[in-house]
């Protein structure tokens, strides 16, 4: 746990330190995501009409908690990191440390969420000035605690999820293809396009049973106040399974890739 600590702190101090890039990838990235999503709200919902269980005020408020979300689950690609350790043979340092790779990995993703929290943070606490509290929609303190725990898991739901696609570097020389394809679909079926209350009622059972859900618009709807306890403790419970059946997963695709890794580099 020292090391992890050690490697998350270096991480965030890395990332903390350029200071222009910070405020400039705060502001304009989610003043644009900001912007796109008021003009689509504008668009679907009517001034006094209701859409998937929204109001105008409501849906904004949902695409603006999820946008911050989405900052805190997805927090640092690391794609490119770990390919480049296995093509150019640095993956060797790290086979002589006393701890996973994956556990290092993971340390330097929860260290990158330093700029991350602190967005989000910021553009939290503007939030209530500029959009209010819409009627129907309740955050309390017990919401935020529930959302909260659910943004930790759907983080590392995240990263285990992606973890396994990142190692087929030891067999592809490009597995960017393969992370693009997750993100669209995870972006889909996570509700970052739209709240998964808007699909067909036949999908609902499919979407609650896949991990995208728990990643994004499951963190929000507890904020936000739209489950209850007993949905929430079954939400929070699949989440942890699916995290679950990826660990185990990376540990096999793992094992099969160090078998064939001669460390040689390109």
């Amino acid at each position: 746990m020292r090391l992890f600590w050690s490697i998350a702190g270096v991480e965030a101090r890395k990332r903390m330190s350029y200071r222009a890039d910070f405020w400039l990838s705060s502001f304009v990235a989610f003043g644009t995501e900001l912007g796109v999503a008021y003009f689509i709200v504008l668009a679907m919902v009517p001034v006094a009409g209701r859409l998937g269980g929204f109001s105008r005020d409501g849906m904004l408020l949902y695409y603006v908690a999820i946008i911050l979300t989405a900052r805190i689950v997805w927090s640092l690609d690391l794609d490119r990191e770990i390919s480049d350790d296995i093509y150019q043979g640095a993956l060797s340092r790290y086979l002589l440390y006393p701890v996973s790779y994956g556990v290092l990995k993971y340390a330097a993703q929860i260290g990158a969420l330093a700029p991350a929290i602190v967005q989000v943070i910021l553009f939290s606490a503007c939030v209530p000035f500029v959009l209010g509290l819409p009627e129907g929609i309740r955050i309390t303190p017990a919401t935020a605690a529930m959302a909260l725990g659910a943004v930790a898991v759907a983080n590392a739901l995240h990263f285990l999820v992606t973890y396994p696609i990142r190692l087929v570097a030891f067999w592809a020389d490009n597995c960017w293809s393969l992370l693009w394809a997750h993100r669209l679909v995870a972006t889909l079926f996570g509700g970052l396009l739209l709240p998964l209350a808007m699909f067909p009622s036949w999908s609902q059972p499919l979407l609650n049973a896949l991990p995208f859900r728990y990643m994004f618009a499951f963190p929000v709807d507890a904020l936000l106040g739209r489950v209850t306890p007993v949905e929430y403790a079954t939400g929070m419970a699949i989440a942890l399974g699916w995290c679950g059946v990826a660990a185990v997963l990376s540990a096999g695709v793992w094992r099969r890739g160090t078998l064939q890794y001669t460390g040689v580099g390109m």
